[in-house]
């Protein structure tokens, strides 16, 4: 099984584990998964550090790694595929991560009820 973390998914795997359920940690820890995290989450939150509407952890780039993670790179087949999205959720950011779900077959790693009208595969947090 391969899942794609929600921004808010990482950001609390780095910070605030407790707010996951087992279910959702013990996926995302098991080595036998892939686990990705986007470049569109890297975006996400820099904008919104920079509005003031984030306060996140520093060298968040080297915690990919560390923590097993992948980085899943915006490819142009993911932009196409907004296209086709009906328009359930207004957040450009969770409309992206949805269409890289579906794009690439991730389960996508989520608290946003808003996304599962979508159809992506979700595992809950």
């Amino acid at each position: 099984m391969n899942y794609l973390l929600d921004t808010h998914v990482f950001l609390w795997v780095l910070s605030a584990p407790k707010r996951l359920s087992s279910v959702a940690m013990a996926a995302i820890q098991n080595p036998d998964y892939s686990i990705f995290i986007s470049a569109v989450s890297g975006m996400e939150i820099a904008i919104k550090k920079r509005l003031g509407k984030l306060e996140a952890l520093e060298g968040l780039l080297l915690e990919i790694p560390q923590r097993g993670l992948t980085e899943l790179p915006l490819k142009y087949a993911h932009t196409e595929m907004l296209l086709t999205l009906p328009d359930h959720h207004q957040d450009p950011f969770d409309r992206i991560l949805v269409a890289q779900a579906l794009h690439e077959k991730l389960t996508l790693v989520t608290h946003d009820q808003k996304l599962a009208p979508y159809g992506a595969k979700i595992l809950w947090t």
